[in-house]
């Protein structure tokens, strides 16, 4: 899907030779949104990410039509900042001592685009960083402006001295489902090795958000218990028509894989996971973002690999009965 050697081309023609994610999502208007994350111009490594002086952005955003990719994903257009170069969409927080922000999951709710993302504090090793928080944005114009919704999930205090509560802690990354007439957000802590916790919100009302505490609803994010164990990363959900079963495409960092889980509703109980696409097939593998046509049939998603550090666009078939 993506780099100069893709047939999108994506080097010359939006500036990004390499980049990872690729988060999809139904726009309402005949489009697919995909979010990427840290994205590099000319000057990249080569291999994996950076440097940043390597025309470095965070983020950034491209359409796709909504038709099913049988034959290959185009992404027909970016939200630029110049013609042929992609912008960064979300900002840096100016406030917060950051490395980079970094989209999790997207949704359309009554007109509006809405991304939730990371504010990541600090890279540790493989598999391991610290976030500020996780917050949601959204664009009432496709996908071009972006505003801060003020809703927040911090990770821990306020101050360093105040007491460490896990509060939205929970909810670091984020894959976004709607199930009626609610929104839900499946959330993980920082990193690759958390559980998956659940919490919902009207359509009508995306800041009132409740949390699923493994019996009720209720509106403490600390009291969510998890609806799937760990190691949870990279998570997206979908409700699929054909087997009318919820699926969650995740990684799973201790078998190198990124696997599908089933449950019957979206509090589960979910299945263990089965393997789909696995390290030892693509060394560096993660992501797994589902594209919404995966809905109605097959499973498209979106695979990254660490080196060549791009988007693979990848197909699996279910049987199921």
């Amino acid at each position: 899907m993506t780099g100069e050697g893709s047939p999108n081309s994506t080097g010359s023609r939006a500036a990004v030779h390499a980049t990872d994610l690729g988060i999809l999502w139904d726009a309402g208007d005949s489009g697919v949104l995909v979010a990427f994350g840290d994205s590099y111009g000319a000057g990249w490594c080569g291999h994996g990410a950076g440097p940043r002086h390597a025309d470095w952005r965070c983020n950034v955003l491209a359409r796709t039509p909504l038709t099913e990719p049988s034959e290959g994903l185009v992404l027909d257009s970016w939200v630029e900042d110049a013609p042929g170069h992609a912008a960064q969409v979300l900002p840096r927080d100016p406030d917060a001592r950051e490395e980079t922000v970094i989209p999790t999951a997207g949704i359309a709710v009554g007109g509006r685009q809405y991304l939730h993302a990371m504010s990541v504090r600090r890279w540790h090793g493989p598999g391991r960083w610290t976030t500020n928080y996780s917050a949601l944005w959204s664009s009432t114009d496709g996908g071009r402006r972006w505003e801060r919704t003020g809703v927040q999930w911090r990770n821990g205090p306020r101050r360093w001295w105040q007491r460490w509560r896990p509060d939205g802690s929970r909810f670091q990354m984020g894959a976004l489902a709607r199930d009626g007439e609610h929104v839900l957000l499946f959330g993980t802590p920082h990193g690759r090795f958390g559980a998956a916790h659940l919490a919902r919100a009207p359509e009508t009302d995306l800041h009132a958000w409740e949390y699923f505490d493994g019996g009720s609803w209720v509106p403490d994010p600390g009291a969510a218990r998890p609806v799937m164990p760990a190691p949870v990363a990279e998570l997206s959900v979908l409700f699929h028509r054909p087997s009318a079963r919820w699926l969650a495409m995740t990684l799973d960092e201790h078998r190198a894989a990124i696997v599908l889980r089933s449950a019957p509703s979206p509090t589960g109980p979910w299945s263990d996971g089965e393997p789909v696409v696995t390290g030892r097939q693509y060394p560096g593998l993660y992501g797994g973002h589902l594209h919404p046509c995966s809905a109605d049939g097959d499973l498209y998603f979106t695979m990254s690999q660490w080196g060549p550090y791009n988007v693979r666009l990848m197909r699996t078939r279910l049987s199921y009965r």
